[in-house]
């Protein structure tokens, strides 16, 4: 452990900082692979075989390559996606003659309509529907087979197969019921409901991105004949470039000349700007706030800390665990089911020595009755409805098994930087060291201080500002790099400057308040007047007011509340005491933060991890469910499940209890659109048929409906 000292516009504080920037403790070399990742957190274990036209070769989620042909995962993800939605509009268009001309929508709503040849109109639209809209199902059946896992896919193209075949044989000769409505509503609510889920997947894979979209484009390289402007793309190592204030460093490298403060923050999740001199490393992407400087450039390319952080996140995608659907499962057992009562029912009508049209009728009837209209809906509907109340609440839910799996959260893990705290500075403590009183320290402070941009600066403008003090006008201010700021105010020599001033020159003394603070981790400045020590002010991130609710909150359900930190142990321990966390873990770079959430889960814990910058992405995705804060950068909401738009942990809370209403509600659908089959498939099988009960398929159809209907005013009663 080494100390460096961490400047703010030229104020020095000390603290310990681990082990450097942590440039040299970054060992992956895999290396950024040039596409986007094969995101198994976007896929979880969704085996489905979304194929469609142009796609054969494609699996679905889950079993999508790397790169179809010269598209990028994402890319494909999104055409599959669109090729979805058109099928829908498609369907959905053909699908209202083709009720209009079904006999048992007439006979319901009490009207007619028929023309010479209508059932032949009937089968083609259906068959357009069937051959179209039901192709990615069709496919996916195939899939499914092949891999012996029969599922979701596989009950509805069986469901629509069976119902379309009877339908064509009835509308060409064979005595019975058409099933053409059935078969196109079904296609449908199968088809939207695959679109809305993966519209909800697409996500992660633009973290990485957004991930890349911090490093600027262009560089100011020294050469001998001047400064040129080139793309970033073209520095080699030994470069040499200028970093004017304000801007975002090229690369990773070391500074040759001038002095400055870098702000780190988005990067390595250190609040303090950190003061930089000959000698010292910067990191690509982070911000010069003030000396232009020269940088030799280091790394270049996939070797830099950006794009370690990059390739991190990309691996923490691709090694996501895998959830199995509910839905899926459910689809699993009723498949088997409907095959099974489906054959058996066929086979016994004619061992008893019934005409095979009524046979077929039975099983088809049976076939209809298992077809997973409410089961397509049980989980969809809830998932909408709860999005909807949870948007209203200012929470958005991106992933939605993620989503799931709040329900079993026992662990949230905070990062502290504008998270649990607000990432802004303020004036904690002010300590008289000599005659001047707090609020003549604060004056002549903030009057030095309010012509600078830096965050501690800022912080105690404000802090005069909140006490309604008006700063004294200052005449000759300037800059001590490094140091702090000077200037003459009322015809006195007065410096703010770091504890390395005052021991420089001979000003420190010993004073247990400031030593206190100092233990305290709390950055302290120091105000001197005609050469005396007139005064400290100690400066800490301010912690949110709603994270103590949060926390005491998170503890009466029986969560633990851990905080993850690039910040030295002494800051993050003040805050951990104030706000009575179980843990944290302190000077934790961002690979560090995904090793740490890893270390928790292979505790048994389902863990949340809650931030809001760039250094959380990787820790973000590792998770079981990363929930970003609406502060937060676009990478981390990139790579969230749930963001919180109001920027308050207390929305962590709602968005547990939110995700434990939505899984009740998701078991009690799937629970009737399955349950229901108990006592509907004996009836569609004819067990009553001695008792002159026999269910029509036309009844069986409407019975699969009211499930449906059930089915979704269950989900509109769900509540946060």
């Amino acid at each position: 452990m080494k100390e460096e000292d961490s400047v703010h516009g030229g104020h020095v504080h000390t603290h310990d900082a681990g082990d450097g920037s942590g440039m040299e403790h970054m060992e992956h070399e895999a290396g950024h692979e040039g596409h986007a990742s094969h995101d198994m957190k976007m896929a979880g274990n969704h085996e489905h075989a979304h194929g469609s036209e142009g796609m054969e070769g494609h699996s679905g989620h889950g079993g999508m390559k790397h790169e179809h042909g010269g598209h990028s995962h994402a890319e494909h993800h999104r055409m599959m996606m669109e090729d979805f939605k058109r099928r829908f509009i498609v369907s959905s268009i053909l699908t209202i003659p083709i009720l209009l001309l079904s006999p048992l929508i007439q006979n319901f709503f009490g009207f007619e309509l028929s023309f010479p040849g209508d059932h032949y109109v009937l089968f083609g639209l259906s068959a357009v529907v069937y051959f179209y809209g039901g192709w990615p199902f069709l496919k996916g059946m195939q899939d499914e087979l092949r891999k012996r896992n029969p599922g979701m896919m596989t009950l509805i193209a069986l469901a629509i197969t069976v119902a379309f075949s009877y339908s064509v044989a009835v509308t060409f000769g064979i005595p019975g019921k058409t099933f053409y409505w059935e078969l196109a509503t079904l296609i449908d609510i199968m088809l939207i409901g695959h679109y809305i889920e993966m519209r909800s997947v697409l996500g992660a894979s633009r973290a990485l991105e957004e991930l890349i979209k911090l490093m600027p484009t262009e560089a100011h390289l020294v050469t001998p004949e001047g400064i040129k402007d080139v793309p970033v793309s073209e520095l080699k190592k030994g470069d040499v470039v200028l970093v004017k204030p304000g801007e975002k460093i090229p690369s990773d490298g070391v500074i040759v000349e001038g002095e400055t403060s870098v702000n780190e923050a988005m990067l390595t999740g250190e609040s303090k700007p950190v003061y930089k001199k000959p000698g010292d490393t910067v990191i690509g992407g982070s911000i010069n706030l003030e000396g232009a400087i020269k940088v030799r450039i280091e790394k270049t390319g996939k070797d830099t800390y950006l794009m370690q952080v990059v390739e991190l996140v990309r691996q923490a995608q691709e090694t996501r665990s895998k959830t199995q659907d509910l839905a899926n499962r459910a689809a699993f057992y009723l498949t088997l089911i409907a095959i099974t009562a489906g054959s058996i029912t066929l086979g016994t009508w004619l061992y008893l020595g019934k005409p095979f049209v009524f046979a077929l009728e039975r099983m088809v009837t049976v076939m209809v009755i298992t077809c997973p209209h409410a089961l397509g809906l049980a989980v969809p509907l809830v998932v909408s409805v709860s999005t909807s109340i949870s948007a209203e609440k200012g929470i958005l839910i991106r992933n939605r098994e993620a989503f799931e799996r709040a329900k079993d959260v026992d662990v949230v893990v905070f990062d502290k930087t504008g998270t649990l705290t607000e990432g802004k500075f303020e004036v904690t403590d002010v300590i008289p060291l000599d005659e001047l009183g707090e609020e003549e320290i604060l004056k002549y402070a903030a009057a030095l201080e309010s012509h600078s941009s830096h965050p501690i600066a800022q912080g105690v403008v404000e802090k005069a500002r909140e006490l309604g003090l008006k700063p004294y006008d200052v005449d000759e201010s300037k800059v001590i790099p490094g140091k702090g700021v000077q200037g003459v105010i009322n015809g006195r020599e007065v410096l703010v400057v770091s504890p390395g001033f005052l021991k420089e020159n001979g000003l420190w003394k010993e004073d247990e308040r400031v030593n206190r603070v100092l233990e305290q981790g709390k950055t302290v400045i120091f105000l001197v007047v005609d050469g005396k020590l007139a005064g400290a002010m100690a400066l800490a991130d301010r912690i949110r007011p709603e994270s103590r609710e949060a926390v005491k909150r998170l503890h009466e359900m029986g969560i633990r509340a851990y905080m993850l930190t690039g910040d030295n142990a002494k800051v993050a321990k003040w805050v951990a005491e104030e706000l009575g966390l179980d843990g944290f873990f302190a000077e934790v770079l961002p690979h560090q933060k995904s090793e740490k959430v890893k270390e928790l889960q292979e505790q048994g814990y389902t863990v949340a991890m809650v931030g809001d910058g760039i250094n959380d992405a990787p820790a973000l995705i590792q998770a079981d469910v990363g929930i970003a804060i609406g502060a937060g950068t676009d990478v981390a909401i990139e790579s969230a499940d749930i963001i919180l738009v109001k920027n308050d942990p207390r929305d962590v809370i709602t968005a547990i209890h939110l995700a434990r209403a939505t899984y009740r509600k998701m078991v009690q659908n799937l629970a009737w659109a399955t349950g229901y089959n108990s006592f509907a498939i004996p009836l569609a099988a004819g067990v009553l048929y001695s008792y002159g009960i026999l269910l029509s398929p036309a009844l069986g159809a409407l019975l699969m409906s009211m499930s449906t209907v059930i089915v979704a005013i269950n989900a509109k009663f769900l509540k946060a």
